[in-house]
């Protein structure tokens, strides 16, 4: 049976969610037994952003998975998963974060200091960052002349950015790059726009993470 390759996040400190290390390079994972999706077996996501919504750490996993495989609309589950290679992710999913940030900086009142800080990750601003933001927000919602400005796009652009600040902890990484990148995405007008959105935030994704396997 043909391997499906998909991509799997696990804890800092490289241990799966049932407590066992992280399997070595090459070392097929097998389980005994049913497998149930979100209940038991291995479980993985073809797209690296889907990977990203189940991730309890910012370690990023390529993965061959075979045996019997299930497979959803964002993961999948299988009764067998080989790693090929793993990274530490932290500072890619800060990178991540600010991108998505960026693509929707045009849709709220984004103070110069936030741009810079998106643009550079300079962390002497960040503190800066937040402060800046949430006056811009405050600014929007109490303002009547800017009353209609403050839609739900606004509120999404200004929530990744907020998000995108938290990315600073390496124990925050991946949930302010999930953060980030779903406020971005909801921030589209329609279902399409939004389905667009996911799409291009999966290949930026998988770009970068196809760089960190190159780095290895």
């Amino acid at each position: 049976m043909t391997n499906t390759l998909a991509w799997h996040f696990v804890s800092n400190d490289l241990t799966l969610r049932d407590g066992r290390p992280l399997p070595a390079v090459g070392e097929v994972l097998r389980h005994d037994g049913e497998i149930i999706p979100c209940r038991s077996g291995l479980h993985a996501s073809v797209r690296p952003i889907d990977a990203l919504g189940y991730a309890p750490g910012s370690t990023i996993c390529r993965v061959a998975c075979g045996g019997k495989i299930i497979q959803e609309s964002d993961k999948l589950v299988c009764s067998e998963r080989t790693i090929l290679w793993y990274a530490d992710a932290s500072e890619t999913l800060r990178v991540f974060a600010r991108s998505c940030t960026l693509d929707v900086a045009h849709l709220w009142e984004c103070p110069a200091i936030v741009r810079r800080w998106l643009e550079t990750g300079d962390e002497s601003i960040r503190q800066e960052v937040y402060s800046a933001a949430n006056s811009a927000a405050n600014s929007a919602a109490n303002s009547a002349a800017n009353s209609a400005a403050y839609s739900a796009a606004y509120c999404a652009a200004y929530s990744a950015a907020y998000s995108a600040a938290d990315s600073a902890a390496d124990s925050a990484a991946w949930s302010a790059a999930r953060s980030a990148a779903d406020s971005a995405a909801w921030s589209a007008a329609d279902s399409a726009a939004y389905i667009a959105a996911r799409e291009k935030q999966n290949d930026r994704l998988e770009l970068m993470f196809e760089a960190l396997d190159s780095a290895i």
